[in-house]
């Protein structure tokens, strides 16, 4: 079996340690978080991206939550899908009932995990933003605290990769920057095995649905 990966980059360490060694995964590709500030460009790509695939790979593993659009993704893709079916990736990160938990304790979280904390304050505010604002005198920090003031607790999410500490020092050092309360807690990434073994099980003459319930 031929299988293809199609992701968002803050699930690419999960997504990696899971299909270490795999021989059948001959397509990888991980997009940048930012495709989700855009729902409609988000679906478009990733309808575009799992139709050329068509006939080179059986099955795509589509590392992405419903993350606000996908609820609307085509029905008549020409690859077969198994993809997250939590609202986000922090969901299946966590467990739907611990994130409701997390929420419901600090309304005013800020979750970070190893994609997050690689990314720092360019998850917030990415460069792209500050084109030309700096050369007028502003400040990146300045709109990344703008866009936090509602938040005050960073928890960072432990979702068992390999690891040497440094993304949890990430997680730490953004917390620090912009003034937020630091927590760190272990994941559950239960969902992304049970949707990876989905992909696993699949054979090509089986019926699957074009959204497959992880």
């Amino acid at each position: 079996m031929r299988i293809g990966i199609i992701a968002c980059e803050i699930l690419k360490n999960e997504i990696e340690q899971l299909i270490e060694g795999d021989p059948e995964v001959i397509h990888r590709e991980y997009l940048e978080m930012g495709l989700h500030d855009q729902p409609e460009v988000l679906l478009d790509t990733l309808t575009r991206k799992v139709n050329d695939l068509e006939g080179k790979v059986d099955i795509v593993f589509l590392g992405y939550a419903i993350c606000k659009s996908l609820n609307d993704i085509p029905s008549n893709l020409k690859v077969p899908i198994v993809m997250l079916r939590e609202e986000d990736c922090v969901a299946s990160m966590l467990g739907p009932l611990e994130y409701a938990h997390e929420r419901s304790n600090c309304p005013g979280t800020w979750f970070s995990s190893p994609g997050w904390a690689i990314l720092g304050i360019d998850a917030v505010v990415d460069d792209r933003q500050m084109e030309g604002l700096e050369e007028m005198g502003f400040d990146k920090m300045y709109f990344v605290k703008k866009e936090l003031e509602a938040y005050t607790r960073c928890l960072y999410i432990d979702t068992g990769v390999h690891d040497d500490g440094s993304y949890q020092e990430r997680a730490r050092n953004f917390a620090e920057m912009t003034g937020l309360k630091f927590e760190c807690r272990k994941g559950d990434i239960v969902s992304i095995k049970r949707a990876w073994q989905l992909v696993k099980s699949y054979r090509g003459t089986d019926t699957i649905d074009p959204v497959s319930k992880s």
